[in-house]
């Protein structure tokens, strides 16, 4: 299993029209499958190959995965461009990460339909959102511009059981929360019937050396 401090993975050298190499595609919740394909570039990016999640289940409690299996960690910096292409229900993009399984992991996901960007936590295939610090027990995410049809870039720092989330750049909030604390695997993630591209996944392992 890859170790490496850091891993770019920009879909370059994968086969348009297939699942992209080292990726574990899967689900959590219902739907009947979920759809990831290397496609040729779209309108507007430099590379010429992204990753297109094209299933469009028009259920609320379905989320496809795309997990890179080769890595797993802890401690990381992780960031990834996005592009909603479309979704009446939802259009999302999101970072799972401490993967232990398709039912258990954290994910931070930004919504174009919604303006925010929400972390939560897959617990048992349960899903529920988990606060910013300080943000006070009514509060879902943070509001923030999601452009639909625009490249975007989603960042995450974790350390430890505290988790920093920025968007283009800009630093939106922190969550702390205990309930993974092991290492795991690092995936792609969108909800119901999103059409999601994504391209320049960026995994940086800051586990201390062993």
């Amino acid at each position: 299993m890859e170790q490496a401090a850091l891993l770019t993975i920009d879909f370059e050298e994968m086969n348009p029209g297939f699942s992209p190499d080292k990726f574990s595609i899967t689900k959590t919740g219902e739907g009947s499958h979920s759809v990831w394909t290397v496609e040729n570039q779209l309108t507007g990016k430099q590379n010429s190959k992204v990753l297109i999640q094209s299933s469009a289940e028009r259920t609320s409690n379905h989320f496809p995965l795309s997990i890179y299996a080769e890595f797993s960690a802890r401690n990381l910096d992780i960031s990834v461009n996005f592009l909603p292409i479309s979704g009446t229900i939802d259009q999302a993009a999101g970072i799972a990460w401490r993967l232990q399984d398709e039912n258990n992991y954290y994910v931070v996901r930004a919504n174009a339909l919604e303006d925010n960007v929400v972390l939560y936590k897959m617990e048992n295939g349960i899903r529920s959102d988990l606060k910013p610090i300080a943000a006070g027990a009514s509060a879902y995410g943070v509001e923030a511009p999601v452009a639909a049809g625009q490249w975007s870039t989603l960042k995450l720092v974790i350390v430890d059981d505290r988790f920093t989330v920025y968007l283009n750049n800009d630093r939106l909030f922190e969550v702390e929360d205990e309930t993974f604390r092991a290492a795991g695997k690092v995936g792609l993630w969108t909800k119901a019937d999103s059409v999601t591209a994504f391209d320049n996944l960026l995994i940086q392992n800051t586990d201390p050396p062993q």
